[in-house]
């Protein structure tokens, strides 16, 4: 490598303090120059990476839109909007329209059942009419049902051992030796009853003949029960 020399010229010549002085405020100079430079970018400057870019709205096939398709596709807008509405307002009637079919199609079926006739109640099947025997037993199950139904109280028991005593079961027996008989009025039947007694405490429902059976007892168990409380409690003449 070559080495490089100065002439001799100017190896001779000695830099002052002045010449140092200005050789510091170029350099100073300089420095201030390319930091303003750097510091204020020009307008052809690219803008920042984080500012968002401008989008500009395009058609279906890609190409900016123009001011007559924004306005045709604010008139689509519009178009729709209304035909939505107006769906609205159909589904909204129709469902009034049924709710009304509805309440007069119940209302009509109520009126027809408030002018149905209403089915007569189902009458109770008649029971069978009883049957008593023609006997003794018959004659006071016979009574017994009567004076329950009336309301006349005595018991089977009580029928049975009255008549056996005044009568021995015999409804065409009649007392003509007592005080009744020497007054003309002469006790009769099963439990041996007088006619005003019986008369008086006949029980409406048997037979008007003091000799009927079931007539007898009754009247005698009414007459009984108002003078004593029952039949049940005689065990004498009574």
């Amino acid at each position: 490598m070559s080495r490089f020399a100065l002439p001799r010229a100017a190896r001779n010549v000695r830099i002052t303090r002045a010449h140092k002085a200005s050789a510091a405020l170029v350099a100073t100079a300089s420095c201030a120059a390319a930091l303003a430079f750097t510091a204020a970018p020009s307008d052809a400057a690219t803008p920042s990476a984080h500012a968002p870019a401008a989008v500009k709205p395009v058609s279906a096939d890609g190409m900016p839109l123009t001011a007559k398709d924004r306005a045709d596709d604010g008139k689509k807008d519009r178009v729709v909007a209304s035909s939505v509405a107006d769906g609205l307002k159909v589904t909204a009637v129709e469902k009034q329209g049924r709710t009304a079919k509805a309440a007069a199609s119940r209302s009509v079926e109520r009126k027809a059942l408030a002018q149905a006739p209403k089915a007569a109640p189902k009458a109770k099947p008649k029971a069978a009419p009883k049957h008593y025997a023609n006997n003794l037993d018959g004659w006071i199950r016979q009574s017994l049902d009567i004076m329950h139904a009336k309301g006349i109280p005595g018991s089977y028991e009580g029928l049975h051992r009255n008549i056996m005593r005044e009568s021995s079961g015999n409804p065409n027996a009649v007392n003509d030796w007592d005080i009744n008989a020497i007054n003309g009025i002469p006790s009769k039947g099963l439990l041996q009853v007088i006619q005003p007694t019986f008369d008086r405490y006949h029980v409406a429902g048997t037979a008007d003949n003091l000799v009927d059976p079931v007539a007898n007892i009754t009247a005698a168990a009414n007459y009984a029960a108002h003078r004593y409380g029952s039949i049940d409690n005689v065990n004498s003449a009574y």
